[in-house]
């Protein structure tokens, strides 16, 4: 008997790997974002923290430039993990959450530079892929 057996038929939720090193870096070390993107440039979670640094300081075109690194590093990812385009990217599974917040990240800066249609899509990718996120990232 299969355990946690999707039964919806849909895809089942892609898991990203995680690397310790660059969580290590950036909490025991206490190393910058910056530092652990050029070590680590497929490290979402570094590039989320650039874009969520730069959108507070209302640098908005550095957050959205930020974001959207993190984002495309995270549907390589993605895709190198199996996923089809569609499907749950679980909020609690700590190797998603970078991807998960780039992409809000992304939507937040787009509506920042007026790019309307786009922060309307990313917020729906958002949602589609982890309402869990949706609702902690979307305020």
């Amino acid at each position: 008997m299969a355990i946690h057996k999707n039964l919806l038929d849909g895809p089942e939720p892609t898991l990203l790997p995680e690397d310790e090193q660059p969580y290590r870096m950036l909490a025991e070390e206490s190393a910058s974002p910056t530092q652990v993107a050029a070590d680590f440039p497929a490290f979402c979670l570094a590039w989320a923290m650039l874009a969520d640094d730069a959108y507070a300081a209302g640098r908005y075109v550095e957050s959205y430039a930020y974001a959207r690194t993190g984002y495309h590093r995270g549907l390589d990812a993605l895709r190198r993990s199996g996923w089809k385009g569609h499907g749950p990217v679980p909020w609690d599974h700590r190797g998603n959450r970078g991807f998960l917040r780039c992409l809000a990240a992304l939507a937040r800066a787009a509506g920042a530079i007026k790019e309307t249609e786009e922060e309307n899509r990313c917020w729906q990718f958002l949602k589609d892929s982890s309402a869990e996120a949706y609702a902690e990232l979307k305020q």
